[in-house]
């Protein structure tokens, strides 16, 4: 073992059938989902996923989100004119908004490099194989072949406290799924077609897409395939400051069921 913990091989305390080992069974589980089976989400189990994520937190209780939910047909009209788009104009469209600094610095740097590595390697494509790296992202436009798809949407009048907001609603949504069985992936880059999202859907002007997300069930076997993603150990990220006496137990390990 690395320095680092490996999904599937992080630690908790929570021993089997508490609560909190649920909790962290969904988060520890959770991951960015691209094989989805053609099995179909019925509306109230996605209505009872958002029903939960809406008690996440946002300063002052403003809830800075929007969410369009999409399923058959107006998904699938939707993902056919983004396809389009994406094949013959991909340059032209690009989102609101910057997700990456345009000079990003070390550690990040390096830690975006080996996720290409493990990603590319896990589907068997060769990083400098261009065209096959824009066919891979196609496949975000069919949200991956899942039933449902969410574009998710905030004020751009807020500011970047509301977008830290919007961040625990995207993570509650993704866990909520998780606990009911489902899997999600959410997608930076649908943002990039909101001109094409607006043709579509009621999104109001002063609406940023920030992204989409698929959700739906997962292939097990595809699923087996993917890059597994490093995760820093909480002694790399974390600092801990006037406790009494130091703990030097080691926790048990945790192995989140597949």
């Amino acid at each position: 073992m690395t320095a680092r913990a490996v999904r599937g091989q992080s630690a908790a305390s929570a021993p089997p059938g508490d609560a909190a080992h649920a909790v962290d069974r969904a988060i520890s589980g959770r991951y960015a989902n691209r094989f989805f089976l053609d099995r179909q989400v019925r509306r109230e189990e996605v209505h009872a996923i958002l029903d939960v994520a809406r008690f996440a937190p946002s300063g002052a209780n403003i809830q800075p989100w929007k969410v369009y939910v999409l399923a058959g047909a107006a998904k699938d009209d939707i993902s056919a004119d983004i396809l389009r788009a994406h094949a013959s104009a991909a340059g032209a469209h690009a989102a609101e908004y910057a997700y990456y600094a345009a000079e990003l610095p070390e550690p990040f740097r390096g830690r975006r490099a080996k996720f290409g590595a493990a990603y590319y390697s896990s589907l068997g494509i060769d990083q400098a194989d261009q065209a096959a790296r824009l066919r891979q992202t196609a496949k975000n436009y069919g949200f991956f072949g899942a039933p449902i798809g969410l574009i998710l949407c905030i004020d751009r009048r807020l500011e970047i406290g509301s977008w830290l907001d919007f961040g625990t609603f995207l993570q509650s949504i993704m866990i909520a799924a998780k606990a009911r069985g489902l899997d999600t992936c959410p997608q930076e880059t649908l943002a990039k077609y909101h001109a094409v999202l607006r043709k579509h859907l009621p999104i109001a002007p002063q609406e940023i897409v920030v992204c989409g997300m698929s959700l739906g069930f997962a292939d097990p076997a595809a699923a087996t395939t993917r890059g597994v993603q490093e995760k820093l150990r909480v002694e790399e990220f974390a600092g801990f400051f006037g406790f009494a006496t130091a703990d030097t137990r080691a926790p048990p390990k945790f192995h989140p069921e597949r």
